[in-house]
């Protein structure tokens, strides 16, 4: 009788790859996990109870077919595994460093719910594609046909990337324009070395130009290009552009310098990362060195900043959230890895105002909250509790309160583009498909701030509906 390969989830407890101690990793920005060795990964997998109805795919945005390539793996078919992976998945060595398990697939998983630790899904994911990397079977596409269409991608983002991918297998002409200087968006510059080495979206960045995308960098639509002629000159146009407007605080001191946008604060270090020469870091402004710490806010961009800081050599660094530690939205692994490395969270802290001296912040004024009665979202209220404000001394303070979508319309000089009354654009989920013809938008530009997985999934969804019509219209015309 054949040995079983799976459901050893009773013999062999959860593992995660081996963790780098906090005092060693928060003197770089190298990633903080190791590899998975090829035992490991397999013994892992293994665990996996193979479940007739798998919640940890229906839990997945990409709806990726995790028990299938879980077996793959646990069996040594490892190279199975990988073209399992990537069928569904543009970047899966991407989200297996980046996407918040704990929520997602690994969050739902069986096992887990039955007490014995959930299948370590992403480290697994993780490794099935560095190891096809490492192997050569990560191979530029190469369509059957070139097509006469052309496809304009606004955006070097996850989704805007996942588009040009599923678009070239087509054999459509892609070009993808982004206004900084290298593709990537927040994967390269918003993301921390720490979660995401940035040779991992190099690598994907030169395989999708192997295959034929092309790319227009340092271009700035509204700017260097208008709306109108990427219009005129593809077949259709997608806008991936994201969101990068951040929200802000209007209150007293706000003005007062050393106070910095998130975004801005880890695009700078990113940059510095490249080896840039980065006026902002070497002036100081946006260096933590020696300072005292705070940023506010309790979002997945707030643990970067407040991770980022402790490795810059920040004197001390404080997470003011105005909720609890429970009701936070970032991820709580991030956390722990947060605490582990120095930073110490305030938890249930809001700023009323900032206090300065010489024109620079020295402190924020903070006012203690307790938590109420549930808001419209579900989740309590935070209250003020009166009397109970202090200064929180502070030579940096850092600002992560989310985003918000740029004024497009405007910026564009196109009026007639739908938004809503957030200002992201109308589009079809199911699609991308807004109501000017040929003009679709995908990702966080639709959806508001969200995660790179659900980018990914509306960039493949969007050029699969871009595929469908350019065919209709190729049959009618050959009628």
């Amino acid at each position: 009788m054949a040995k079983q390969p799976m459901l050893k989830f009773v013999q062999i407890e959860r593992d995660m790859p081996q963790k780098r101690g906090a005092e060693v990793r928060k003197e770089d920005f190298d990633e903080i996990y190791a590899e998975f060795a090829a035992a490991k990964a397999e013994e892992q997998a293994s665990r996996c109870s193979q479940c007739g109805v798998p919640y940890c795919q229906s839990h997945c945005p990409l709806h990726n077919n995790i028990p299938d390539w879980l077996r793959l793996t646990a069996t040594g078919r490892l190279e199975e595994a990988y073209e399992t992976s990537q069928a569904t998945n543009t970047f899966p060595e991407i989200c297996g460093r980046i996407c918040p398990q704990d929520r997602l697939c690994e969050g739902n998983c069986v096992i887990e719910q039955s007490g014995h630790g959930t299948v370590t899904i992403g480290s697994v994911e993780k490794y099935i594609t560095d190891t096809a990397w490492e192997k050569g079977w990560v191979k530029p596409v190469s369509p059957k046909a070139e097509r006469a269409e052309s496809v304009g991608i606004i955006g070097a983002g996850p989704g805007g990337l996942a588009a040009a991918d599923m678009l070239r297998k087509a054999g459509i002409q892609v070009t993808v324009y982004d206004r900084s200087d290298r593709a990537g968006g927040l994967l390269m510059y918003g993301i921390p070395g720490f979660k995401l080495e940035k040779d991992v979206v190099e690598r994907r960045n030169k395989l999708l130009a192997d295959g034929g995308v092309k790319f227009e960098l340092n271009c700035g639509v509204g700017e260097d290009i208008s709306f109108a002629d990427l219009r005129a000159k593809h077949d259709a146009v997608i806008i991936a552009t994201g969101v990068y407007k951040s929200r802000d605080l209007a209150m007293p001191g706000s003005g007062a310098a050393g106070i910095e946008k998130a975004i801005d604060f880890l695009t700078v270090s990113n940059k510095k990362s490249f080896g840039d020469d980065v006026a902002e870091f070497t002036s100081g402004q946006m260096n933590a060195e020696g300072k005292r710490v705070v940023v506010i806010g309790g979002g997945d961009t707030a643990m970067d900043c407040v991770r980022t800081s402790i490795r810059q050599g920040a004197t001390s660094v404080k997470c003011l959230y105005r909720r609890d530690r429970a009701n936070m939205p970032g991820s709580q692994r991030e956390t722990q890895n947060a605490e582990e490395e120095g930073v110490i969270f305030e938890w249930l802290s809001a700023p009323k105002g900032f206090t300065e001296a010489d024109g620079k912040v020295s402190g924020v004024m903070v006012q203690k909250m307790r938590l109420g009665q549930p808001d419209a979202s579900g989740r309590q209220a935070p209250e003020v509790i009166e009397g109970a404000d202090y200064v929180e001394e502070a030579d940096l303070v850092i600002k992560a309160l989310g985003f918000e979508p740029e004024d497009l319309p405007t910026l564009w000089d196109q009026p007639e583009l739908p938004v809503t009354r957030w200002g992201t654009i109308k589009a079809e989920f199911t699609t991308g498909a807004t109501d000017m013809d040929g003009v679709y938008a995908v990702g966080d530009i639709v959806r508001g701030a969200s995660l790179v997985v659900w980018a990914i999934k509306d960039g493949r969804d969007c050029a699969d509906a871009i595929i469908e019509k350019f065919n209709a219209k190729a049959a009618v015309a050959a009628e």
